[in-house]
């Protein structure tokens, strides 16, 4: 199955890699020729979806009544030329597979661009971007007075009742909120344990989830209390679960996204415990990502109404923790002191002799919301390819241009 898109170009590129054309959008013609996917094809599953035919790129996004401001590329901030040439260069496929690429300057969207398998309405899936999601939940919480913000610095287990506390680990207590926002639980199980907990699933219904995991897990000190990625999200959303009226699920739908009128999304339950997926198997439009970074640069407020406290939202994406520079995700030469905020993660990225610093909501194979505070900028890419050196490209190609 082949899409076709029937767009009035400016400018139409020598064929490169395998699009026969760049279909650039006239700032003055109507903006419905941005590629969609029709109601049949959103029956599709993503390996289903077909490549575009032609990349669409967008230096005058159209306002589409989504709470999204929009503006110009170039009139508003950035370097037009650079821009789309960095545009041509990812439609022929010399920085791997990107599916999109959305750019917020000073709060207007002035950029918007689909290649591969990207569409204006396809949700695309996201991986741990979905742990920053689950973040915001309980920052949803929090503001609603479901729980506090001293809250967090509370055992956690402590807001979980049905769990029985005398077979925990050792130091199970020791656990906070805080602690599994920024991955620092200190639960370690081993691969084998792992294995042995995931496949009785009827073991994991509810809470049962932590009641097993925290028998399981060696105990918790102050040692083993140390930044390590994994179970910091489940831990959030059985307390989005114990604490909120009705289901986690429910509360997400009409207090998070409902809020942000995001309603053409996906957000997978877990086949053992019954909850919200918390760290992955969420799908967003890139749209509806963009409205996700526009909450957090405005501390937390949508279009006037704070839905996140102010405080979780610049705790959360300040880089509280340093995580070692050995294996920087998506980095280069240019990218370092990588960090941890509350699901976010943050790195310098060099440009001449300065650096910005960038705050990340990331999945694997190249699903980013980045914010860089200082230059009031915000980008937003989707992909399905996890070998380019995403924050490398953006310190390369995109931060120049609006600097």
């Amino acid at each position: 199955m082949t899409i076709r898109l029937t767009v009035t170009s400016l400018v139409v590129a020598a064929l490169v890699s395998n699009y026969s054309s760049i279909a650039f959008a006239h700032s003055g013609q109507s903006k419905n020729q941005a590629p969609e996917i029709s109601t049949a094809e959103a029956k599709l599953t993503y390996t289903e979806i077909p490549y575009l035919e032609n990349a669409f790129i967008d230096v005058s996004p159209a306002s589409r009544h989504d709470g999204i401001r929009v503006g110009k590329l170039g009139t508003d901030g950035g370097n037009k030329k650079m821009i789309t040439e960095f545009a041509k260069e990812i439609a022929a496929y010399k920085h791997g597979t990107f599916d999109s690429l959305l750019i917020a300057h000073k709060g207007k969207l002035v950029f918007e661009s689909y290649y591969g398998k990207g569409r204006l309405n396809l949700p695309h899936y996201q991986a741990s971007a979905t742990k920053t999601y689950s973040g915001l939940a309980l920052g949803r919480a929090i503001q609603l007075g479901y729980l506090s913000m001293d809250d967090l610095d509370k055992p956690f287990i402590s807001f979980l009742n049905q769990l029985d506390k005398s077979k925990l680990v050792e130091g199970a207590e020791k656990i906070t909120l805080r602690h599994a926002l920024t991955m620092t639980s200190g639960i370690r199980v081993s691969d084998e344990q792992k294995t042995k907990i995931y496949k009785l699933p009827n073991q994991l219904k509810g809470q049962r989830e932590i009641q097993t995991i925290l028998e399981n897990s060696a105990p918790i000190t102050a040692q083993s209390q140390t930044f390590k990625y994994g179970y910091g999200p489940a831990l959030v959303m059985q307390v989005v679960e114990a604490v909120v009226p009705g289901s986690a699920k429910d509360f997400i739908k009409k207090e998070l996204l409902n809020k942000m009128g995001i309603t053409n999304y996906r957000w997978r339950t877990n086949g053992s415990t019954g909850l919200p997926e918390a760290g992955w198997r969420s799908s967003m439009t890139s749209r509806d990502m963009i409205k996700f970074g526009i909450l957090a640069m405005n501390k937390g407020k949508w279009q006037g109404e704070q839905l996140i406290p102010e405080e979780f939202i610049t705790d959360g994406t300040s880089r509280l923790l340093l995580t070692g520079d050995d294996d920087v995700h998506w980095g280069g030469q240019d990218v370092s002191k990588q960090g941890y905020g509350y699901f976010w993660w943050g790195v310098d990225m060099k440009v001449g002799d300065k650096k910005y610093l960038g705050m990340s909501a990331q999945g694997g194979n190249g699903q980013i919301i980045m914010i860089v505070e200082e230059l009031d900028l915000l980008i937003v890419h989707t992909a399905h390819d996890n070998k380019p050196q995403y924050k490398q490209i953006i310190a390369e190609k995109i931060l120049p241009a609006f600097i």
